[in-house]
C-alpha cells in the first residue's frame, strides 16, 4: 500500500509540473526587479558603440512557431529576477542563473532567459536571467567577459543583494554559448576580475550546473577530449542535454559527462533524438518537451531545491 502511495503520489507531482510548466511557457512575463550588476563601468572590453536593440528581423526563423527576442548591443549586464516559493510557500531556497545562448553575438532573451525562469519558478527555483554582454565574438577569449558577468552575479546573489536575502544554494544554466560560459564559471577557479567590493572578495563556484546544448565544450579534432576544462572531484554536480543531431556535436554533453563520472561528480546526461540546436523550453510535442521537468526531479533528488 505504502509503495503504491509513493508511486501515485510522484504521478500527481508529475502530471501537476507538467501543466504548471504548459501554462507558463513564457508569454510576456515581467520581473519583479532588475538589478545592475557592476556598481559602475563593466571590466574592460570591446563595448558596442550601437545601441541595445532586437535583432530579429521578419524573415528569421520561429522557434515552436513564434518568434524570439534576439537581443544584440548589450553593454550594461542586468539581473531580471523572478522570484519562487517552495512547496512550504517559504521564499526559494535555491537560485539559478540563467545564460542565454546566442553565439556570443545576441541573447536569445525570451526563448533561453525569461521563458525558462517562468518554468523553473513553477518548479519552485526562484530563477535570475542574466543579461550579460554582446558582443564579445571577436575577443580572446571571446568568454572572458560573460564569465565575469556571471562570477559576479553568484557574488552579489550568495550577498543577498539580488532576490532579498542569501540563498542555500546557487545554481547557473547556460544555453549553447551561455552554456559554455556558465560551464567555465562552474569550473574556474580563479576570478576574472579585480574585486571592487566585499561581495566578491571570495570567488565560489556555484553549487551545481545545467548546461543545455553547451557549445564548444571539447576540442575540434578530439571530441572526446575537453577543450581547457578542469574537472575534478570538487566539480560542482551538472546536468546536460543536448540534441542527438545537433550541428554543435552532442559530444559537448557526452565528453563533460564522462570526465564527471570518473571524478565521481553525481551528474545527469539527457540526449534527444531529431531535437537539433536551439529548442528553448518551448513545448512542439517532442520528447525534448520534458527537459524542464527532468531538470527540476534532479535537483529534488540530489537535495538541490532544500536548505542546508
Amino acid at each position: 500500500m505504502k509503495i503504491n502511495c509513493l508511486i501515485n503520489q510522484n504521478r500527481l507531482w508529475s502530471v501537476s509540473l507538467i501543466a504548471m510548466l504548459m501554462a507558463t511557457t513564457c508569454f510576456g512575463a515581467e520581473p519583479v526587479d532588475v538589478v545592475p550588476v557592476w556598481p559602475s563601468a563593466a571590466p574592460q572590453w570591446d563595448a558596442p558603440t550601437e545601441p541595445e536593440s532586437d535583432f530579429t528581423k521578419p524573415t528569421d526563423n520561429q522557434v515552436g512557431g513564434r518568434r524570439l527576442i534576439r537581443l544584440g548591443n548589450v553593454s550594461t549586464p542586468e539581473l531580471h529576477v523572478f522570484p519562487a516559493k517552495d512547496e512550504n510557500g517559504d521564499p526559494s531556497k535555491t537560485v539559478m542563473v540563467i545564460c542565454p545562448g546566442g553565439g556570443f553575438s545576441i541573447l536569445a532573451w525570451d526563448l533561453e532567459g525569461t521563458e525558462i525562469a517562468e518554468q523553473l519558478v513553477a518548479g519552485g527555483v526562484t530563477s535570475v536571467v542574466l543579461k550579460y554582454r554582446v558582443p564579445t565574438r571577436s575577443m580572446d577569449p571571446k568568454w572572458k567577459p560573460p564569465v565575469q558577468d556571471i562570477q559576479r552575479s553568484i557574488a552579489l546573489i550568495r550577498a543577498g543583494k539580488v532576490t532579498g536575502n542569501a540563498p542555500d544554494q546557487v545554481g547557473v544554466m547556460g544555453f549553447s554559448a551561455g552554456g559554455q560560459a556558465a560551464c567555465r564559471a562552474a569550473t574556474i577557479t580563479e576570478r576574472q576580475y579585480k574585486s571592487i567590493d566585499e561581495h566578491d572578495e571570495a570567488i565560489r563556484l556555484p553549487d551545481f550546473a545545467c548546461l543545455i546544448y553547451p557549445a564548444w565544450l571539447v576540442k575540434e579534432d578530439s571530441p572526446t577530449e575537453l577543450d581547457g576544462f578542469e574537472i575534478n572531484e570538487n566539480s560542482p554536480p551538472m546536468f546536460l542535454v543536448h540534441g542527438e543531431d545537433d550541428r554543435l556535436t552532442v559530444m559537448n554533453c557526452v565528453t563533460m559527462f564522462t570526465k564527471l563520472h570518473e571524478a565521481g561528480v553525481p551528474s545527469a546526461l539527457h540526449v534527444f533524438t531529431g531535437s537539433g540546436h536551439g529548442f528553448g523550453g518551448r513545448m512542439d510535442g517532442r520528447a525534448d518537451d520534458l527537459w524542464p521537468e527532468l531538470c527540476l526531479r534532479w535537483l529534488r533528488d540530489e537535495n538541490l531545491l532544500s536548505g542546508n
